[in-house]
């Protein structure tokens, strides 16, 4: 699996400062053989620390001049389909509100059932999800239920939004990618008391019938997990209305898209413009 992105600059670069997350985790289902990042120019600094959340973060400094900046992952993941207790699945979903239960103190995880910068979960977005969640429902039920809607409810349109948007913003559109069906979906479950976090990985496509695959036409991905009453994670994807299964491979995750961006950073420059290409490659054994 490799993740290129590369940045060329209208002038030069002096210096750059970069933060990474695009080093995979180890979590039930999922284990990785192999992971590192490259920089070209080559980082004079690096460093790797864990997050908050438990992420892997790269930190990168490049004080060579230069007009583009590649930044490579390659990666070695070995993904299996992870089991969750079907008696949690079965359980109302008022059950499953952060609490402590069965050893699983609600500190782990009641900041996600909590608003975050991007994301509310007020108005609109609480008459939206209500529909999914009527008193005593399964959580498994409920959640796939909202899974269902918003991907029957809104286009997938590249373009409509970005990084900005907000919640309303895609409520009014009906439309968005990945990010904004995955915050959309978190907003709900939020809106009902559940805990509910932001998922970035990749997604191993598949090619239309009669074509080749091609190199680098994968993407980063992005999904929902929702917390169940026996301390474990439904993940769902709303874009492909599905769960996630041994075709995701999970790089990082946290309240929103802000919490695990593949890179960000500051650059020290004169350049007044730049062009970013990004390359995903995700070949399945």
């Amino acid at each position: 699996m490799r993740h290129r992105t590369r940045y060329t600059y209208d002038d030069v670069v002096t210096d750059s400062y970069g933060h990474a997350v695009l080093l995979p985790r180890d979590v039930p289902g999922q284990r990785v053989l192999s992971a590192q990042v490259d920089v070209d120019p080559v980082a004079v600094d690096r460093s790797e620390d864990i997050d908050h959340f438990g992420n892997r973060v790269t930190y990168l400094q490049v004080d060579v001049p230069h007009t583009r900046l590649t930044v490579e992952a390659d990666l070695d993941v070995e993904v299996e389909p992870a089991s969750i207790d079907p008696e949690a699945l079965g359980a109302p979903w008022e059950a499953a509100r952060p609490r402590a239960l069965d050893g699983v103190p609600a500190w782990e995880v009641v900041e996600l059932a909590l608003e975050s910068p991007s994301i509310g979960h007020g108005g609109a977005v609480l008459d939206y999800a209500r529909p999914s969640f009527p008193p005593g429902r399964a959580l498994g039920e409920a959640a796939r239920d909202l899974m269902h809607r918003v991907h029957d409810d809104f286009a997938y349109e590249p373009g409509t939004t970005s990084v900005t948007s907000t919640i309303d913003d895609v409520l009014a559109a009906r439309a968005g990618v990945c990010q904004d069906f995955a915050q959309l979906m978190i907003a709900c479950l939020r809106s009902q008391g559940l805990a509910a976090r932001y998922v970035s990985g990749y997604l191993a496509t598949d090619p239309p019938p009669g074509r080749e695959r091609v190199v680098g036409a994968d993407a980063t991905h992005a999904w929902v997990a929702v917390w169940t009453p026996a301390g474990e994670w439904l993940a769902l994807d709303p874009t492909n209305d599905q769960p996630v299964g041994e075709r995701y491979v999970t790089i990082a995750w946290g309240r929103e898209y802000a919490d695990v961006s593949p890179l960000k950073g500051v650059i020290v420059s004169e350049a007044s413009s730049s062009e970013l290409e990004v390359q995903v490659d995700v070949l399945p054994a």
